[in-house]
């Protein structure tokens, strides 16, 4: 009697196992996340969409914000796990030689492919003649020899900073004002109160293609990436993250975005409202998105997301 007892215990318990196993969607090592973010307003916004979305599924995020190469150095090491934000071209530059030593692995789907970046102006300074390239050498004494650019280091910077030792497009006296996004907006916003004329790195998706009347110049010959600054956002991980954490993967390939929703979604952060909470908001309205990127997601726990991921309104 004991060892039949004792023979249905076991076999119990080895059901229980295998059902909590089969449940179970991922191992435990993936359970939490080791997210990069650079200090841009879509990163930091799509960064908080993915971590949200995340913690409710039942795994723990955490954040870094660091500059591309740390980030990109960050996923080798096996000190983070992902990355949302690289544009192509502005990055690629950067990131060849991880993906070259397999170092990184670019997801097979872009999460924007509507992006742009490049070079522009107030539009009112555009009306005065300075629509391409080949224009901004005519006004350095109205431009005081300044193009604005964003934080040192990134790719856009760099490719800045060969047009001016090449003299490319007859640059080679200007000087490129190194800042981060907010400061170079700040002095946007400056010169746009006093009419004054400015260069500076614009991209879309931003609230800049809103809040300001501006233009990108034309004419570029390549020199911030083929056609005219056309541009994509692509997810990154470790090499062989999605063989580790299949669900996450399935997220993150989920995960695709509209150049016009994420200029929305950013909005409230340069209102200073705080990422997460504004994440939140965005999935209480907009349920058809929330349907979309958790679309054969389970939870940590194997459950099917669909069922246990829900936002409401506040009362």
């Amino acid at each position: 009697m004991n060892r039949l007892i004792s023979g249905c215990l076991l076999t119990l318990g080895s059901t229980l196992l295998l059902g909590n196993t089969a449940m179970a969607s991922e191992p435990a090592v993936c359970k939490n996340v080791r997210m990069g973010v650079v200090s841009w307003t879509d990163v930091i916004a799509t960064s908080a969409m993915t971590q949200v979305l995340l913690d409710e599924l039942g795994y723990q995020t955490k954040q870094t914000s660091a500059s591309q190469q740390i980030i990109f150095a960050g996923i080798r090491d096996q000190r983070l796990d992902l990355f949302l934000g690289y544009w192509n071209p502005l990055m690629t530059q950067i990131i060849t030689p991880f993906v070259e030593q397999k170092q990184v692995k670019v997801l097979d789907t872009p999460s924007l492919s509507d992006a742009r970046a490049t070079l522009a102006v107030p539009t009112y300074l555009a009306e005065k003649g300075l629509k391409s390239f080949a224009d901004i050498a005519k006004f350095e004494e109205q431009l005081d020899g300044k193009i604005y650019g964003i934080e040192p280091g990134s790719g856009a910077n760099t490719q800045i900073k060969a047009m001016i030792e090449k003299n490319q497009f007859g640059l080679g006296d200007f000087q490129l004002v190194e800042s981060s996004e907010a400061g170079m907006l700040s002095a946007v916003s400056r010169a746009v109160k006093r009419d004054k004329a400015i260069v500076f790195f614009g991209w879309a998706p931003h609230p800049m293609n809103i809040n300001q009347k501006m233009t990108y110049l034309t004419g570029s010959q390549g020199a911030l990436g083929p056609n005219e600054g056309a541009a994509t956002v692509w997810t990154v991980t470790a090499p062989d993250y999605a063989q580790r954490c299949p669900n996450i993967h399935r997220l993150l390939s989920n995960l695709t975005f509209s150049a016009e929703d994420e200029g929305r979604m950013m909005q409230p952060l340069l209102d200073h409202q705080d990422p997460l909470d504004s994440a939140k908001q965005w999935l209480t309205e907009h349920p058809q998105d929330l349907q979309r990127w958790l679309a054969g997601v389970k939870t940590f726990d194997g459950l099917d997301a669909l069922s246990h991921v829900q936002f409401s309104p506040k009362p």
